[in-house]
């Protein structure tokens, strides 16, 4: 239990779930309620139960908060345990006393010893998390394809089935593409309640209670081979979640949007920020934006490093990180790799010699998921030092831009 002038530190109960919902409403001014959300309200207790909620309180007042949920992400084929930050906020006459840093540090203190070396959120400002050691990780599109602009495959040998959003099949498919996509959440009972209980599309176009469908493509074996999460109301088509793990499968989805032709005007959707959307539509000139999404955070350098896929066998390197909030990440990484097996070793400040390059916790987070790549934040002054380290930085990563279509 910590204290800091009159005000402790402590994990929030249970008991305090209504606190936490206040909490909420007043910094993000919403309009939840216990009576009214209970949905909402249930979803967030279960999420407290199974996740790490800690908050300062002045007397029995809950005045800041973090959550921390256990979820696991692809990291170019590696399953990391990963420390999902959520429901953070202060009151404003609490803030600029250091409360937020303090959880935030602790909460990162715990997921380290849960062996939860990578750490993504959502952020609400992206210049406040970058000063805490976080930064951008992945896009998300939205896209609006009008009725007119609606693909019309002519050889798709499949079917397409509408299905329970739960069922079997939707679950298949999405396990099959969270294994092969780099940055993708391996969804657990938290994730998946989480999507099945996203309001996306009521919060940003209408005020609705209109349910998640969900409908299945198959291939001419009856294989599940990719699944749509829709909407359809007030004459427009909304999707939630298009997965497909072959060509054929995206082309049988579209087809099943484009046969509700007759019924909506436009087809409003989001996915990956990678998904070359318009380029694969025959008709390319609709309206699509392409804005940051999830931040990520390395927890602890050493261990995330000890596990990553590096692309080459053999390689020596040496590299500098600052990070301006958790000591145990600063310092010298000497990394050899003999065979494929990676060995790490901190180096002593005093040992530094000029083969080294420096940088900050949040771009070594970018860097190491793909984001961004070495040359170019050396180029935009984000990584300096040695050109001939950041050569062999391009040559040891691998390739590939995260893709995260969950939310928390």
């Amino acid at each position: 239990m910590n204290q800091r002038k009159g005000l402790v530190m402590r994990e929030i109960a249970m008991s305090e779930m209504a606190q936490s919902i206040d909490l909420l409403n007043y910094v993000f001014q919403m309009s939840m309620s216990i009576k009214k959300d209970r949905r909402f309200v249930s979803e967030k207790s279960r999420q407290f139960n199974e996740g790490h909620a800690l908050g300062w309180f002045d007397g029995n007042q809950l005045v800041s908060q973090i959550l921390s949920l256990p979820f696991q992400v692809n990291v170019h084929g590696v399953a990391y345990e990963m420390g999902g930050i959520t429901a953070i906020g202060t009151y404003p006459e609490y803030s600029s006393k250091g409360l937020m840093d303090s959880l935030i540090k602790e909460t990162l203190t715990v997921m380290r010893k849960e062996g939860r070396y990578i750490s993504y959120l959502f952020p609400f400002s992206i210049p406040y998390y970058r000063k805490k050691g976080w930064e951008i990780m992945c896009d998300i599109v939205e896209f609006t394809v009008k009725d007119t602009q609606f693909p019309n495959y002519k050889e798709v040998s499949g079917k397409i089935k509408r299905v329970d959003t739960r069922a079997e099949d939707v679950l298949k498919v999405y396990e099959n593409y969270a294994s092969r996509t780099h940055g993708a959440m391996i969804r657990n009972t938290i994730a998946w309640n989480e999507k099945f209980h996203e309001d996306f599309w009521e919060e940003k176009f209408v005020d609705t209670d209109v349910q998640l469908q969900a409908a299945v493509y198959y291939d001419e074996n009856d294989t599940p081979q990719g699944y749509l999460f829709y909407r359809v109301m007030e004459e427009n088509f909304y999707i939630d979640e298009i997965v497909y793990l072959q060509e054929e499968a995206r082309k049988g989805i579209w087809n099943f949007v484009s046969a509700h032709k007759s019924m909506v005007y436009n087809a409003y959707g989001k996915t990956a920020g990678n998904e070359p959307v318009a380029f694969l539509l025959e008709d390319s000139e609709i309206m699509q934006k392409v804005s940051p999404y999830f931040m990520a955070r390395i927890v602890d350098v050493e261990k995330f490093l000890q596990r990553y896929p590096f692309d080459e066998p053999d390689f020596h390197i040496r590299f500098q990180v600052s990070d301006r909030l958790i000591e145990w990440n600063n310092g010298i990484y000497d990394i050899k790799s003999e065979n494929g097996k990676t060995t790490i070793i901190m180096i002593d400040e005093n040992d530094r010699e000029d083969l080294t390059v420096g940088m900050s916790v949040q771009t070594l987070a970018t860097m190491l998921l793909g984001y961004k790549r070495p040359k170019y934040l050396e180029k935009i002054e984000r990584i300096k030092g040695n050109g001939d380290v950041i050569v062999v930085l391009e040559d040891i990563l691998p390739v590939g831009v995260p893709a995260f279509i969950d939310y928390f």
